[in-house]
């Protein structure tokens, strides 16, 4: 199969199971319907050789797109554990990075939602939906805010995916938020050192949908990073993921 014939067989596929009878012929707008469709598909066994052909069509597509060495990244000068980079997680090729979950651990069902769960989850595909499924099923209940869950990273080029949830701030920040928050980046880290990872990408928790003022949360993960790395010395390198110029240059102002 070609690249287009593997996205005609995903979206004919996952469009049975919604009864959508007409296809786009046009492949930009088959390649949106697709992640559409695995956005809202809830989890549920799928076939097999479906799940073959999203594999290989997900892994071109990351070759196509370009794998970042997250070892090959230039660490900052005031600390050679910690790197700034700006740019897409879903490319980095490291042994962990962080998903800003919700309290559902399900992923984004909102269809081609710009949020960081939902690109993490399209891009890795619906193997890692499932896998939430399962630790959901094992947990009973809601994520609780600042813990960590660890899943295999499937068809993403890093190894694991760590998710966490972050605090929602409406209204005034507050120590409870800070607080947190700062558990968020304790959690990931001790998850990490627990699966042996020796370098995770940290994505800005909490930022985005959930409305963390971003100076302040980029204090709050550099400052915890640096503290409880010293405690976790089989973790050697953090990547401090950013996609706005905003948290880029509050990044750089903290990390010199």
């Amino acid at each position: 199969m070609t690249q287009l014939e593997r996205l005609r067989y995903l979206v004919r596929g996952l469009a049975r199971e919604q009864g959508i009878a007409e296809i786009p012929d046009d492949p930009a707008h088959l390649r949106a319907l697709l992640r559409a469709l695995m956005n809202v598909r809830r989890p549920a066994p799928i076939d097999g050789q479906w799940l073959a052909v999203q594999d290989e069509f997900l892994r071109l597509e990351t070759v196509e797109r370009g794998v970042v060495d997250g070892e090959a990244l230039p660490a900052v000068p005031s600390d050679r554990r910690l790197v700034l980079w700006r740019g897409d997680i879903t490319r980095l090729r490291v042994d962990a990075i962080v998903n800003a979950a919700n309290s559902a651990l399900l992923g984004c069902f909102h269809p081609n939602h710009g949020c960081i769960d939902n690109a993490i989850h399209s891009a890795a595909g619906l193997e890692l939906r499932e896998a939430c499924r399962r630790l959901m099923d094992e947990l009973g209940r809601p994520e609780p805010v600042g813990q960590a869950k660890v899943t295999p990273g499937f068809n993403l080029p890093a190894r694991h995916v760590i998710h966490t949830v972050g605090p929602v701030v409406s209204g005034e920040l507050t120590a409870r938020h800070c607080e947190a928050l700062a558990r968020c980046y304790r959690a990931c880290l001790a998850a990490a050192q627990k699966s042996g990872c020796r370098s995770i990408a940290f994505c800005c928790i909490s930022t985005g949908e959930f409305h963390f003022p971003g100076e302040s949360a980029a204090r709050i993960a550099v400052e915890t990073v640096r503290r409880e790395l010293s405690k976790k010395p089989t973790v050697k390198r953090v990547i401090f993921n950013v996609f706005r110029p905003d948290d880029e240059r509050f990044y750089r102002e903290l990390l010199g």
